[in-house]
Parts: structure tokens; C-alpha cells; sequence
């Protein structure tokens, strides 16, 4: 083999390694386009959860903040009938 068929057999190898690269590249630029949609959808996804989880604590905040009304009612009808009661007695 001579020196110009060595030469150009090292252009092929060289341009065969290349095409090969770019396709390669080509491959991982479309898997990391994927993987920006489907996190950027994921994202979107888990923004709309914590809106729907924020009402959801907010009730809870509001069924205790009912209880505590319930017991201090209960508390005052129980002093209005003993005030009652001992009115009643006086009269």
C-alpha cells in the first residue's frame, strides 16, 4: 500500500468517525429535547397539584378553626343557661 492510498484510506476512516459522531450527537440532542418536554410537562403537572393542595389544607385550617368555635359556643350556651338558672332562682 502506498502513502497516498494510506492517506486516503485515513480521510475515509476519518469522515466515516465523523458521520458517525454527528449522528450520535444528533441522537443525544433529540433525547435531551424529550427530556426538557416531558419535565417541563411534569412540571406543569405538579404546579396544578400543589394549587389543588394548598385548598385542601386551607379546609383543614378551617375545620379546626370550627371546632374551636363549636367548643367555645358550647361553652357560652352552657354559662347562659347557668346565668339563666340562677336568675330564675332570684326572681
Amino acid at each position: 500500500m502506498s502513502v497516498i492510498e494510506l492517506w486516503w484510506l485515513s480521510l475515509a476512516v476519518f469522515a466515516a468517525v465523523i458521520v458517525i459522531v454527528a449522528v450520535l450527537l444528533g441522537v443525544i440532542i433529540a433525547a435531551a429535547k424529550s427530556i426538557d418536554r416531558h419535565a417541563g410537562a411534569i412540571w406543569i403537572v405538579g404546579k396544578e397539584i400543589a394549587g389543588n393542595t394548598v385548598a385542601i389544607w386551607m379546609l383543614e385550617q378551617t375545620v379546626g378553626s370550627l371546632q374551636r368555635l363549636s367548643d367555645s359556643t358550647r361553652r357560652l350556651e352552657q354559662k347562659i343557661d347557668r346565668l339563666h338558672a340562677a336568675l330564675a332562682g332570684k326572681g
